[in-house]
């Protein structure tokens, strides 16, 4: 406590009067009695120990999308709504509520999207060599940003974003184009599908049957190849799991996230 000397000069003009009032503070020592055994037991779970084997899924919403041919990559967004790029690299919104779908009208032929904020998303163009930040909100293209390589795979996190270019290496970019990092890979697949949280990167190999997840070093965390046919689509949970779409087999699998362990979600 510090003491304002304006409330001294404040008594001094009320002399008549002794006090304004007191302040007391009282101390009281509680006895504890503190544990300091690493060994003890956490109450709360963390989320480091998620048990995958204990994992479920429910569908929650079915969504007619009659697009007329196979989608190439999809995306939910922030607001529950959806975007499906076709076979020839059309770009489709559909919403679930209102059941809206609409064409983006994006010169080129787009391979895979993902999210940067509410109203922008991010496309590459391996065609052009290049990857388009669009606006949804005036659906206009804000930016270009040219590679010298075939660019596919795509994933946003940390304000960047993690590039698939050709077999053999992703990129770790800033939204103006700058290479922050570059991970040199060994995929017998293009880099189609990958995706970027905690500081690493996990990309499948659908014809090598694998996934796998490496730091931003380069340095392979893991190697995930029991049981898979094909894998595709990739997203992550929460805890850092790895959810699979297995193209071949039509199953959607959850790897652990060191890689050690897995459970089918979807037969």
């Amino acid at each position: 406590m510090e003491q304002n000397d304006e409330i001294e000069k404040t008594i001094n003009k009320l002399g008549s009067l002794e006090s304004l009032g007191k302040v007391t503070v009282v101390k009281t020592h509680i006895p504890m009695k503190r544990e300091t055994d690493v060994k003890r037991e956490a109450q709360v779970e963390t989320r480091e120990r998620s048990n995958i084997k204990i994992m479920t899924m429910k569908i929650e919403t079915k969504m007619e999308i009659n697009i007329g041919t196979w989608i190439r990559n999809i995306i939910c967004l922030m607001d529950g709504s959806v975007i499906a790029i076709t076979q020839f690299g059309t770009v489709n919104f559909f919403t679930v509520a209102s059941k809206i779908q609409k064409h983006f009208l994006i010169p080129g032929e787009a391979y895979s999207v993902t999210q940067i904020n509410q109203y922008t998303i991010a496309l590459t163009y391996p065609g052009e060599k290049a990857i388009k930040i669009f606006n949804m909100e005036n659906t206009k293209v804000t930016k270009v940003i040219k590679l010298d390589k075939v660019c596919r795979g795509l994933s946003f996190a940390n304000n960047s974003l993690a590039v698939g270019l050709d077999r053999d290496e992703i990129r770790i970019i800033d939204l103006e184009g700058n290479t922050l990092k570059s991970i040199q890979v060994e995929s017998v697949s293009y880099l189609f599908h990958l995706v970027y949280c905690n500081d690493r990167v996990t990309y499948s190999d659908s014809n090598g049957k694998a996934v796998c997840s490496v730091d931003e070093s380069g340095k392979q965390i893991w190697q995930y190849k029991q049981d898979l046919t094909g894998p595709r689509g990739l997203c992550t949970d929460t805890y850092g799991n790895i959810i699979v779409a297995d193209g071949e087999s039509k199953r959607i699998i959850v790897i652990s996230k060191d890689g050690q362990g897995s459970q089918v979600l979807i037969n």
